[in-house]
């Protein structure tokens, strides 16, 4: 399964119907790793140093710093991110089918993936 973080743009409904409908998730965010108010690029470098998919509800900037990673082959866990106006239940339901059904190696390829799916 993989192993997530979520940014300060996620709300905190998500993270807490991920862990209720799947207790064995292993998810952090990452005001609980001490990466409060951190550049995006560096929250990105500390994913892939950890091998945790970065869930993010920021379109405008996250998006553009992750491609910026792939364009120069540094290290990417994956990174999920949030459309607007999407349903807490199809983004919960969403993110546990990519957990279940991706590899660790696919989301490094696929590299971004928007949600809902």
């Amino acid at each position: 399964m993989l192993r997530l973080a979520s940014d300060e743009d996620v709300h905190g409904g998500i993270v807490d119907g991920l862990r209720l409908r799947e207790p064995s998730l292993d998810i952090v965010r990452v005001v609980d790793v001490g990466l409060d108010a951190t550049p995006d690029p560096q929250i990105l470098e500390w994913a892939a140093a950890h091998d945790r998919v970065l869930i993010t509800g920021d379109v405008n900037t996250m998006v553009g710093f992750a491609r910026d990673r792939v364009r120069a082959n540094q290290a990417m866990a994956g990174l999920l991110v949030l459309r607007e106006n999407a349903s807490l239940g199809q983004v919960i339901d969403d993110i546990l089918l990519v957990v279940t059904c991706y590899s660790s190696d696919e989301m490094k390829t696929l590299a971004i993936l928007f949600i809902p799916l």
